[in-house]
């Protein structure tokens, strides 16, 4: 990370810290890097009577190698009994790193998880897609890179992950799609990061998980 992105997450870190004080230990959280960040779950929640509560812990910029130094912060301090995490698009973003580096830092994650909170019910997300065609001029060079070729064999070795570390991997995209597979241009914002309407697109996919009974043994 550059010193200015150092900056702003020691700043958005002691903030989650403060607010993990108070916090309900034993609930859910939503973690990740920006694509998680933006999901605004609580926002909703509140909307719908905080039917169910959710903390977002998400780290916009973060890598999978970012993910492992803040698991304290963002996962340990609220001791979740649920976590769903969306982490790795930015390496998807960097061509010098592999789909198979990514893995390794991401099973480094899962495996401080599965220590440290034995109990805890662990979601692999899915990567959403991307539309290079509605994508910004500043954005096209990136989703070169992460193409959704590249998003799809990412996501199937995420659901062989999800199956190591005796996870759930869920996928839900379909209401993101259009009918080329691609990210939906009304849901974009630059092509890669989705609005708060493609957010409310997946809501109910993903409260089908967050309210399921539990299942870890």
């Amino acid at each position: 990370m550059n010193l200015e992105l150092e900056n702003v997450s020691m700043e958005k870190l002691k903030k989650y810290h403060q607010k993990n004080l108070t916090a309900h230990k034993g609930k859910i959280v939503f973690t990740g890097s920006s694509l998680m960040e933006m999901f605004p779950i609580e926002k909703f929640m509140d909307e719908r009577g905080n039917p169910y509560i959710i903390y977002n812990r998400g780290m916009s910029g973060f890598k999978t190698e970012d993910m492992v130094k803040v698991l304290d912060i963002c996962v340990f301090e609220l001791e979740p009994s649920r976590i769903f995490i969306n982490i790795g698009t930015n390496d998807l973003s960097d061509p010098n790193i592999s789909i198979s580096q990514m893995i390794e830092n991401y099973g480094t994650i899962l495996d401080k998880i599965k220590k440290r909170l034995p109990g805890a019910e662990i979601y692999l997300m899915a990567y959403y897609p991307v539309n290079y065609d509605a994508a910004s001029e500043e954005m096209k060079p990136c989703l070169e890179i992460r193409n959704n070729r590249k998003i799809t064999l990412a996501n199937k070795e995420v659901k062989k992950l999800a199956q190591r570390f005796c996870g759930k991997y869920i996928d839900i995209n379909d209401n993101l799609k259009d009918e080329q597979g691609r990210l939906k241009a009304s849901y974009t914002i630059e092509g890669m990061h989705i609005k708060e309407e493609g957010y409310r697109a997946i809501l109910d996919d993903i409260l089908k998980y967050v309210g399921e009974p539990a299942w870890k043994l």
